[in-house]
């Protein structure tokens, strides 16, 4: 059992700075090149985008080239549909950095725009994949699709790749045969474990991960992420009922990015700006036993060090707050001792999955 906080040794950060990042075809070296690229939004970099973006890299590998991934911001549906946009799973300084973890040399972040969409599929092949990347190989889906109006599809990237000179490569999230997740960590489908479901294979995608965080079925997200759901923000002041009742929590202001998860209580982890883990119990939603207070995220460290718990000052910082699994629903309870005895059984239960085994 372990009652300190644990050490990032070899973490995102590092990750982030092993992969170069554009943020224009501007910044692109003009020596850059060969590479093997795709594209798309990788909102959540799921275990099925990971499986692409491997296979990818071990492509890059074989033809000795740059492994390189196009991605957008803002989401494209913020553009064209604001109204109706999903959620995102996750901000683009995470993306980035899980996109950084899975091993690729380089990405490029499109600022998305009514004018990046204006160009022809042929324009954004020629110009971007080609004229700035270099592109020996593009790696896209059988139902990828691309250019004004979403126009471009495989056909026309083969017909682009003929005349441009690249190579065109289809691979699937499932590779050419499927992997299941509960059997393959590296797979691109997950085993439905649901009484209704029962030897059901689903595809992972960003919209399986938004409806179990809907839930509040952060097991369930993580299992199609690969790793624990994350929200990332400021640590700012709120009303310091947690603190009053003995349980100071860190509150994450309205503007953090990640999709909060349904309301309740979860176990997880708050990484702090120095890289340091401390287990949390994470309160999501308006507290219900007292009046007039707004939907909000917040994460009381548990078993702090004796030393650490008078100084211990997160205001103002960003940090990482990661569930890793949902204790229960949020409850009104009659009065604060009731409440405070309920979150005493939190604390323990979190403490005893966080460090079980």
């Amino acid at each position: 059992m372990q009652d300190s906080p644990v050490q990032l040794m070899a973490g995102s950060k590092k990750a982030r700075l092993m992969v170069k990042i554009w943020n224009d075809p501007s910044e692109v070296p003009a020596d850059f090149g060969p590479s093997v690229v795709t594209f798309g939004n990788f909102d959540g970099v799921h275990r099925g985008h990971q499986q692409v973006l491997s296979q990818l890299i071990r492509i890059a590998r074989l033809n000795h080239a740059r492994a390189v991934a196009i991605t957008f911001d803002p989401h494209p549906a913020q553009v064209h549909r604001p109204e109706s946009a999903p959620e995102l799973i996750m901000g683009l300084e995470d993306k980035l950095e899980a996109l950084g973890e899975v091993g690729l040399d380089a990405v490029l972040v499109m600022k998305y725009s009514l004018e990046l969409a204006s160009l022809t599929p042929a324009e954004f092949v020629a110009d971007i994949l080609v004229g700035s990347l270099k592109a020996s190989h593009v790696v896209i889906g059988h139902d990828a699709r691309f250019g004004r109006g979403n126009s471009g599809d495989l056909n026309t990237m083969q017909e682009l790749g003929k005349s441009l000179g690249f190579e065109v490569l289809v691979i699937s999230e499932f590779g050419s045969e499927g992997f299941p997740l509960h059997s393959d960590p590296h797979g691109g489908r997950h085993h439905q474990q649901n009484d209704g479901d029962a030897g059901k294979d689903r595809r992972c995608s960003s919209t399986w991960v938004r409806e179990a965080l809907r839930e509040g079925d952060v097991a369930t997200a993580a299992a199609v992420l690969g790793r624990p759901h994350r929200m990332r923000g400021v640590v700012v002041h709120g009303a310091a009922r947690g603190r009053d009742l003995g349980f100071p929590t860190a509150n994450l202001a309205s503007d953090a990015s990640g999709y909060i998860p349904a309301d309740g209580i979860y176990a997880g982890w708050l990484v702090d700006q120095a890289g340091t883990r401390w287990p949390a119990a994470i309160s999501v939603g308006s507290n219900p036993t007292f009046d007039g207070v707004s939907r909000q995220v917040e994460a009381h460290v548990i078993d702090r060090p004796e030393e650490a718990v008078e100084d211990f000052d997160l205001y103002d910082q960003t940090v990482v707050v990661e569930f890793v699994a949902r204790l229960r629903g949020m409850v009104a309870y009659r009065g604060p001792e009731a409440l405070v005895d309920q979150m005493r059984l939190d604390v323990v239960q979190a403490h005893n999955i966080l460090f079980a085994g």
